[in-house]
């Protein structure tokens, strides 16, 4: 895995929920250390990080429980995180803001 497996927009993300430096970057090694341990569940990982990061809401025990619940069966992460259904994509452009392939909405007139 040589790109780093968290986003540019999950990053911000972090960095808002966990406004102390040293527990984002901590928050920051579980979710490197969790995707690797994902890798077979052929989902996106962004997808997959992103659910810890939801629903962790930024407390860390929160935060923990959702590794937990991820290490044991991944989709039930998703479905606690609001990313289990068809409309995962739009969530996730929700939670996160859109990427830069995600055309931005116009703001209203």
């Amino acid at each position: 895995m040589d790109e780093d497996v968290i986003s540019a927009r999950l990053h911000r993300r972090i960095r808002r929920d966990f406004a102390d430096a040293d527990v984002a970057r901590g928050i920051v090694g579980a979710l490197r250390a969790l995707a690797l341990e994902l890798e077979g569940s052929l989902q996106s990982r962004e997808r997959l990080l992103t659910a810890a990061v939801v629903i962790a809401a930024g407390d860390v025990e929160r935060f923990r429980s959702a590794v937990r619940l991820a290490r044991t069966d991944w989709r039930d992460l998703l479905m606690a995180g609001g990313l289990g259904h068809a409309d995962w994509p739009r969530v996730l452009d929700e939670e996160l803001g859109p990427t830069s392939h995600t055309p931005e909405k116009p703001p209203p007139c």
